[in-house]
């Protein structure tokens, strides 16, 4: 497991392009029969990515967590990106087709991740906080979640948000985890762009050939930097830092968030005219 520390806003404005990659931008999250995880400091969330090919993984504590199971204190959603595969759970065994998500409460031991074919593999990717309290595993059909609808083709930025996890529909303790995909023609997300102090985020871009990219937006509203993201490839916004992006073409990205709260709408905007 990778270790991320916290930044300050204050040393960013410092950063080369190659110190804001070391410190924000993960790559490899779906080594082949594998599990990649980067843990940050940020408010202690999990980013990882496991894609079985001829073996089933399991996720282990690793000394990082002094925890006797990955779980033991914490909370973690899975969506898969990739080919159908099965998520098991303390015995319980879910099919994960494309775009099928999983909520797994504190407290679950063994959870282990299959794919169905080798030729077309699943792609489990995950995010984990810490928890306090128990919540039910539930399995998330993309076609059950809410969904919003927001811009337009002419403002380039025409795009579904589909919430897997949050207050209301799958409860968790703090962890919040969506996906948002943008029509053809379009390529900004989160515009106008925003800060929520309250809570980090970290987004995972995908759906990109491989000569595409997405101009990932970050640091404060004033000191703006960029980090080029290429498919599957993810990218960790503290909670001071504006997370925007645009694209050579459209994609998706799956969101998560964790921190103070749980309000989706808890955001401090920042108008297009005022950014630097």
């Amino acid at each position: 497991m990778e270790l991320r520390t916290a930044s300050s806003p204050k040393d960013v404005k410092t950063y080369d392009t190659a110190r804001l990659r070391e410190e924000f931008h993960i790559k490899g999250l779906f080594p082949a029969d594998d599990v990649k995880m980067v843990y940050s400091h940020i408010d202690r969330i999990i980013t990882g990515g496991a894609m079985p090919v001829n073996k089933t993984l399991s996720l282990a504590a690793g000394d990082e967590l002094r925890a006797e199971y990955f779980l033991q204190r914490r909370e973690m959603g899975i969506i898969n990106i990739g080919g159908p595969g099965k998520v098991t759970v303390d015995g319980t065994e879910y099919a994960m087709r494309n775009r099928d998500g999983l909520y797994i409460g504190m407290g679950a031991k063994d959870i282990a991740m299959r794919s169905d074919d080798p030729a077309n593999p699943a792609k489990f990717y995950f995010n984990s906080c810490p928890a306090h309290k128990t919540y039910p595993t539930v399995y998330i059909r993309p076609e059950d979640c809410v969904r919003v609808e927001l811009g337009t083709l002419e403002e380039s930025n025409h795009r579904t948000i589909c919430k897997y996890i949050l207050p209301g529909q799958v409860e968790s303790c703090q962890l919040v985890m969506g996906m948002t995909h943008l029509e053809p023609g379009s390529v900004w997300n989160t515009m106008p762009c925003h800060t929520h102090d309250r809570r980090m985020e970290v987004y995972l871009y995908f759906d990109l050939p491989e000569d595409a990219f997405v101009m990932h937006f970050m640091g404060e509203g004033q000191e703006t930097r960029h980090i080029i993201m290429r498919n599957e490839e993810a990218v960790i916004s503290p909670s001071w830092s504006i997370h925007s992006g645009a694209g050579s073409r459209n994609y998706t990205f799956i969101w998560g968030m964790c921190g103070e709260n749980q309000d989706f709408d808890d955001m401090d905007g920042i108008r297009n005219q005022d950014l630097l």
